[in-house]
């Protein structure tokens, strides 16, 4: 029963946060719009891979492809009263930083496996550019393990939201592009993991132009 009852209360939560928080600020306060819907699989588990620019990247990335993408997130934010509580229901899950955490890959790996979504930004932590540069080798080796399409996606501007103009803020357009799937990596050799690796970068980055 208590098992039913969480999961009621992530549902809940999680409709709360997409629908009166997170909807107005994309839509409305940074006009956020969505280009290449079409290339987002259907009625299957895959994983969003993207550049990283601002804290607001995954709650945008759920509500625009319109899927609850579950994140890693660092493991002090688990610590913290209510705050675990809704990025739990939001779908994140804890990763030590500075280390291999087997344990986060393999949480990765059971979500995909129960046909979940799961997002990784690429380079690992944000980019004050806003592209990819030096890309980790995870996404492409949790893909060989689970046998899942990799969905390469761009956010433009998350890593310069707001700008100021006579001290008044101005908040730039957020545009999200979505590209073609790519299939998970042949073998788990160092090559094939490098090649999807740097097919995924070279794809993003084209996104962002």
């Amino acid at each position: 029963m208590n098992l039913m009852n969480n999961l009621i209360f992530e549902k809940i939560v999680y409709k709360f946060v997409s629908i009166c928080i997170v909807f107005p600020v994309f839509r409305f306060l940074f006009r956020g719009c969505l280009i290449g819907a079409h290339n987002i699989p259907t009625n299957k588990s895959f994983i969003v891979v993207s550049n990283h620019g601002s804290l607001l990247d995954p709650p945008f990335l759920g509500h625009a492809l319109g899927v609850k993408v579950s994140f890693m997130a660092k493991e002090e934010l688990f610590r913290i009263p209510l705050l675990s509580q809704v990025i739990k229901a939001c779908g994140a899950y804890p990763v030590r930083r500075g280390i291999a955490d087997r344990n986060s890959i393999k949480i990765a790996s059971n979500k995909l496996t129960n046909n979940e979504v799961i997002g990784i930004f690429i380079d690992g932590t944000r980019q004050s550019n806003g592209i990819v540069n030096k890309p980790k080798k995870g996404a492409a080796l949790i893909a060989f393990k689970t046998k899942k399409l990799l969905l390469p996606v761009a956010i433009i501007n998350s890593h310069r939201l707001i700008k100021f103009k006579y001290c008044i803020p101005i908040f730039n357009k957020i545009i999200i592009k979505v590209g073609e799937p790519i299939n998970y990596p042949i073998s788990s050799s160092k090559k094939d993991i490098e090649g999807i690796t740097n097919q995924l970068k070279n794809k993003i980055n084209f996104l962002i132009g």
